[in-house]
């Protein structure tokens, strides 16, 4: 990966986007499109549509979310402790012990979230798995009303941000899912050469709750072909089972899915461009509708022509998401590649 789309990566991956709390991820979204996009504009519901080549007939819809899992504020107890509800599919024991940050009006208020020591607890405590109404955030505050004056009911909260490097290319973030789904759209239409379709790239919110950018944005844009571009579980790790899951490996490219979800001609022209342009692809199978964006595009107005292009990633929606460079790039390769071999007749009804 390049260093300056490196450096807007790691600044996607330090700004905060739990689902409804986009706009400061959005803002460089914005930013980042201004340059290389003929248009850019934000629709009611805070999706950011950067789109190339806009007057040609057939539509072309590439759609990464842009929000993360996260929490929110619900209450604040006479000792200053706070309370949160979660944003999205949270493991509760993911959470313990973890430092978080809390995303008030005035500015990030560090805090820690916690639960009984296990010194402390007794056999039953020891035996039951923890659920989030038994978890707290710490922000030191020595009251409540110390707390009430810097934080308020429906701040976000998120686990603490940030870009580690590690070996073989590998990289882990807590919110992987899904700025790489992000950045691959974003920089899908910076590479993107002559183009005989028009390109929307598209930021969508509020996917962790139920798809809900993909459905308005794909509803405007009203798309002939949309691709819906996420992470995928890596199954390259102890205790996934492959017979289920598949080959999914880190570093050996992104993974172009096959299904009912996916239409067959989408497919296989992806297939082409990652094999004529000797970019390095994985196939998996998804035997009902995908839970990422790919879904709502398929169902999209009379319906659209439906991809689904993923990157491998190990332990989703935890703080030590893993996923290589190296696959994220590829991705956007083959994205703009694609992009460039539809013609503007193309027949993608199966």
């Amino acid at each position: 990966m390049e260093s300056a789309p490196l450096e807007f990566f790691k600044r996607l991956l330090d700004t905060p986007s739990p689902s409804g709390y986009e706009k400061p991820v959005q803002d460089l979204v914005r930013e980042y499109l201004k340059p290389i996009a003929d248009s850019v504009e934000t629709d009611l519901h805070g999706n950011v549509i950067g789109a190339k080549n806009a007057s040609a007939p057939l539509r072309l819809m590439y759609a990464g979310h842009c929000d993360q899992i996260g929490m929110l504020v619900s209450q604040i107890d006479e000792m200053g402790f706070i309370y949160a509800q979660t944003i999205g599919g949270w493991d509760p024991q993911q959470l313990i012990g973890q430092r978080m940050v809390i995303w008030a009006s005035n500015g990030p208020i560090p805090a820690v979230i916690a639960r009984k020591p296990i010194h402390l607890l007794n056999d039953e405590e020891r035996k039951t798995v923890v659920q989030t109404k038994d978890l707290w955030l710490d922000i030191g505050a020595k009251d409540q009303a110390e707390a009430k004056a810097l934080v308020r009911i429906g701040d976000p909260v998120t686990l603490k941000l940030g870009f580690e490097e590690m070996r073989n290319g590998l990289a882990n973030a807590p919110k992987m899912d899904n700025t790489t789904g992000l950045w691959v759209v974003l920089e899908a239409l910076r590479r993107a050469g002559k183009l005989n379709c028009a390109l929307y790239s598209v930021s969508t919110v509020q996917e962790e709750i139920g798809l809900r950018g993909a459905k308005t944005s794909a509803h405007g844009i009203n798309p002939h072909v949309g691709i819906g571009v996420d992470v995928t579980h890596a199954t390259d790790c102890p205790t996934i089972d492959k017979r289920q899951n598949g080959e999914v490996d880190l570093g050996k490219g992104p993974v172009i899915y096959r299904g009912p979800n996916m239409n067959p001609k989408v497919v296989d022209l992806l297939i082409e461009a990652a094999e004529s342009h000797k970019i390095p692809y994985q196939l998996s199978a998804l035997g009902k509708p995908a839970s990422n964006d790919s879904n709502a595009l398929q169902m999209a107005q009379a319906g659209v022509a439906a991809g689904c292009v993923s990157i491998p990633n190990r332990y989703m929606h935890s703080a030590v998401e893993v996923c290589s460079l190296e696959d994220i790039d590829n991705a956007a390769t083959l994205l703009a590649r694609f992009a460039e071999m539809i013609e503007a007749d193309h027949d993608f009804r199966p």
